[in-house]
């Protein structure tokens, strides 16, 4: 969408006298009858008047019950991996209001995406059905050309009574708006691109540097834009619970952000992730493919290029600012998170909103000598999750047990005591909100691409590829995934095991 669009739900008369009456038709037609009979039958009113008022209260009772039901702020960041400070992802991270909002709630230090790919993870957390069913795989699909009658998390919540606006990326990109989600949305036109910093001279043409500062405030980013808007929609006083959704396009490529977030990351003190020479070598084909991959100007996908991307930092001299630009671009989104935080403890709304926030999947840095996302690893798959509720949760703690994205929508639907829907693939988290350490036996699994899989339990990761190809990484004793197990026979048990977890649909 170009420009600013806020869509407003069409409204008849009878909603018009009667608000809400089309979400909540039960209930809002009892109160206009009370309201009539008071009015029109005094009398009678008054000679009833010991049963009306017990009628007159459980309404009242029901009505503050619906006025109650908490109110629901989504956030959305794209392209987070593990560097976030609570999570200890980065020695060098900064992320004091991701960290804040990790003290309010439970933070999953092992969320995974449905899928290592925008798209594909977007649409599978906002419908709960999982990429091996919708056939939704890439960035090109569209949400319903595949899945014309899907509910939506949003659609669910609007016709539960609540309202649901939101701004920024939600869905997969700028004319990715799904009519049927929203009672309002905003996106900002596209104003020119804020001034960058000079590129460096000395740099070939064919270094890949899509990174730099910005001569510009928070204000004139995209993503401050999107934060001004949530905060004011958040001074408003509502008449419904909301469901409100942010979402941010930092840190997503380019890294390009004000330099004030640069220079909290000097890049003299910069830390590289830990890597491992020749870390491919035990990797089958399909898997070195996707790791050197690389993306030529048109966005056309090139496997051929030697080394890939990794090669190409690394020849250019470049992965010391390419870490520093990323770190730069995570305290910038993390910045903006800090200000819509701030407006929402500054409302009428802060004792009674649940705070999700989320990112859509991982992004290497070099590891496993791979930049981007696109592969079933740990690191592109895995992302930060924190859940704060108002009341009922724990606070301040970690759970380690694997979950995954899909599982949000089952998770809100229990939070806000919305009816339940048949044909969620996720579960519901609210046993582990409650207590974070108790057994959690669902493994998680992992989509990219047709028939490409990966399942992760609490000890152990096992990719398969369309072609037959197999990964198996045993996390309790090599979390960064160095050596592949698949190929020993010891562990064809385990494999079997694993394979049983595999989607039986592939659509």
């Amino acid at each position: 969408m170009n420009g600013t669009s806020q869509r407003a739900a069409p409204k008849d008369k009878l909603v018009a006298r009667m608000p809400h009456s089309k979400k909540l038709p039960g209930l809002e037609l009892m109160s206009f009858l009370k309201n009539m009979i008071r009015r029109e039958f005094p009398t009678f009113f008054l000679a009833m008047s010991g049963v009306l008022l017990a009628w007159v209260c459980s309404l009242d009772a029901a009505e503050t019950n619906i006025q109650r039901k908490p109110n629901v702020l989504f956030i959305a960041v794209d392209d987070l991996n593990g560097w976030v400070g609570h999570l200890k992802g980065h020695p060098n991270v900064n992320t004091p209001n991701i960290d804040r909002l990790a003290e309010r709630g439970i933070s999953f230090t092992r969320a995974y995406c449905s899928a290592p790919l925008c798209n594909p993870s977007r649409i599978s957390l906002l419908t709960g059905i999982a990429p091996s069913k919708s056939g939704v795989y890439g960035n090109g699909e569209k949400l319903r050309d595949n899945l014309p009658n899907a509910v939506t998390l949003m659609q669910h919540f609007r016709a539960s009574g609540y309202s649901a606006r939101g701004a920024g990326k939600i869905f997969h990109g700028r004319s990715a708006y799904d009519e049927g989600s929203w009672d309002g949305y905003f996106m900002p036109a596209n104003s020119g691109k804020p001034r960058r910093i000079k590129r460096d001279s000395s740099l070939p043409k064919s270094a890949w540097v899509p990174w730099g500062p910005l001569a510009c405030s928070d204000d004139e980013m995209f993503d401050g834009k999107v934060a001004n808007w949530i905060i004011s929609e958040l001074e408003k006083p509502q008449k419904k619970p909301f469901f409100l959704a942010y979402g941010l396009t930092k840190p997503h490529l380019t890294w390009e952000v004000p330099q004030k977030y640069f220079d909290l990351h000097p890049v003299d003190g910069i830390e590289l992730p830990v890597v491992r020479e020749g870390d491919l070598n035990d990797v089958p084909p399909f898997g070195q493919k996707l790791a050197r991959e690389v993306y030529d100007p048109s966005g056309e996908r090139d496997f051929a290029t030697p080394g890939g991307d990794h090669q190409n930092v690394i020849d250019n001299s470049q992965w010391h600012k390419a870490v520093q630009a990323y770190l730069a671009t995570i305290s910038f989104a993390d910045a903006q998170i800090g200000r819509v935080l701030d407006a929402l403890d500054q409302s009428e709304h802060a004792e009674n909103t649940i705070i999700v926030l989320w990112g859509d999947h991982g992004w290497h840095l070099g590891e496993k000598e791979h930049w981007r996302k696109h592969a079933l690893w740990d690191v592109s798959t895995r992302t930060p999750l924190v859940i704060s509720v108002p009341e009922g949760g724990s606070k301040g703690q970690l759970c380690h047990r694997p979950v995954s994205l899909i599982d949000l929508y089952p998770t809100l639907i229990d939070l806000c005591g919305l009816p339940e829907r048949d044909g969620l693939d996720g579960q519901s988290l609210n046993p582990l909100l409650k207590n974070p350490n108790q057994q959690w036996h669902r493994p998680v699994v992992m989509t990219y691409g047709f028939n490409n899989h990966a399942i992760q339990t609490e000890r152990w990761r096992y990719i398969r590829y369309a072609n037959g190809d197999e990964e198996l990484y045993d996390h309790s004793k090599d979390q960064n995934e160095w050596t592949n197990l698949a190929r020993d026979p010891k562990y064809a048990a385990e494999i079997k095991r694993l394979s049983a977890h595999l989607p039986r649909t592939n659509s």
